[in-house]
């Protein structure tokens, strides 16, 4: 059942361009009740999602290229995760990998298409040696499994040596960053708890309420979670929060606010004084903002259901706007692994959209008031173009020096930029801007 399962899964993924996390919450419960690896599955599902696109050229090397090419992406799924068995899981014994791979590909596509795969995976089994491409753009792509355009961009952006950098970080399991809920506990507390199970939690050098895990599923597995001393977020989300500097008693508004997490944050610096206007238009997103303010006990978020760009009435009324935008993710694409086969495509839209977003948020800063623009992406059209045009439109608006409150080093023409393999955080965007009379 289990590779059935995961086998869907990834095909649905790749088919529809659904979102991995939504289909992996759906199916965790089932799997759970059935006594599965539900941890198998995860590694599964996303491992084969985000190596698709190496697990497809080293196939390739052991067929007709251009019939492979031409493959019904329903084989080359059984394929991927046969392949992906015998690179990446030790746990299961290579012979194991094949035949249940080989007869669960039989009884739902047919002997013809089970017998193909038997021999792609023995063929690599026998000669596992691969070639991989001369030219930089084509190797890194295919060896570290993205999209050949976006690699092109990267190597333009930062030369070749850091794309692959950043390539590779992508691939690697990343690391659990926590952020400290100050309403309910401290660092020191914290770090102390989890030390008496065993689990070593560090400071982050950069982030004030940061925390990182050396052991992820006992960490999250820890009654401390549900009882709401901590929350999961990456460093770099912190860090916009830190930049946007939120004060005791203010009225805020957090556009695109949903799920959350730098919303509570919020929350928790102003220690439940004042008011976050929290606007979103998905609800089963605005759900989990819910949910976490109740764990958490915040008590000052004003949740709203609506688009951002009707939100209303439209007045200068509050002393910080976050506009956390949509944005293509280039930053986070070692979590979110299916973002990466999917983010080229719709850029320009983007990039319309985060304008409007800003233009927007700009009407409800009040005379003096701030506003921070920040994306989880590292692609300067979204994030410091985006900026320098919004201050062209906007002359009222002026730029202000993120180094005021978050490492310099992280600061480059006064904006807040990370770059994970660099920083050991989600590749993220912020810039803080003032409002004068």
């Amino acid at each position: 059942m289990l590779r059935t399962q995961a086998y869907q899964t990834i095909l649905k993924v790749l088919k529809d361009n659904a979102f991995s996390d939504t289909l992996l919450h759906q199916k965790a419960k089932r799997l759970k009740n059935n006594r599965e690896n539900l941890a198998l599955f995860y590694n599964m599902v996303k491992g084969v999602v985000k190596l698709k696109g190496k697990l497809d050229y080293i196939l390739s090397q052991y067929a007709d290229p251009v019939k492979f090419k031409n493959t019904d992406l329903k084989i080359k799924v059984w394929l991927y995760l046969g392949l992906y068995q015998l690179l990446y899981l030790d746990s299961i014994p290579a012979h194991a990998a094949i035949n249940e791979t080989v007869e669960l590909a039989k009884n739902m596509l047919g002997d013809k298409v089970g017998d193909f795969v038997n021999a792609i995976l023995r063929a690599w089994q026998r000669d596992p040696n691969v070639t991989w491409p001369s030219d930089p753009i084509e190797r890194i792509a295919s060896e570290h499994s993205y999209p050949p355009d976006l690699i092109k961009d990267w190597i333009e952006l930062w030369g070749e040596e850091d794309a692959e950098y950043l390539a590779i970080w992508f691939n690697e399991n990343p690391t659990l960053h926590l952020r400290v809920n100050q309403v309910a506990t401290t660092q020191q507390k914290l770090i102390q708890y989890f030390a008496k199970r065993d689990t070593v939690l560090t400071p982050s050098p950069v982030g004030r309420m940061s925390l990182l895990a050396d052991k992820a599923e006992t960490v999250l597995d820890d009654v401390a979670f549900s009882e709401g001393y901590f929350s999961v977020q990456d460093t770099s989300s912190s860090l916009v929060v830190e930049l946007l500097d939120p004060q005791k008693d203010e009225n805020i508004l957090d556009l695109f606010a949903a799920p959350g997490g730098k919303c509570t944050y919020i929350a928790e610096i102003m220690e439940n004084t004042g008011e976050i206007v929290a606007v979103d238009k998905i609800p089963n997103k605005m759900k989990l903002l819910k949910q976490a303010a109740t764990r958490l006990q915040l008590t000052n978020i004003k949740m709203v259901v609506s688009d951002a760009f009707s939100y209303g009435p439209v007045a200068p009324a509050y002393d910080r706007v976050l506009v956390d935008a949509p944005c293509s993710g280039w930053g986070v694409f070692g979590r979110k692994a299916d973002l990466r086969w999917q983010a080229r495509h719709d850029i320009p839209q983007l990039i319309k959209i985060q304008e409007r977003a800003l233009d927007q948020a700009a009407n409800f800063v009040r005379s003096e008031g701030v506003m921070v623009y920040s994306t989880c992406t590292m692609n300067p059209e979204e994030n410091q173009r985006q900026v320098e045009k919004f201050l062209a439109r906007n002359p009222r608006f002026s730029l202000l020096d993120a180094a005021q409150h978050i490492p310099r080093d992280l600061v480059s023409d006064g904006m807040f930029r990370s770059l994970p393999f660099r920083h050991n955080m989600d590749g993220a965007f912020a810039a803080k801007m003032i409002k004068r009379s």
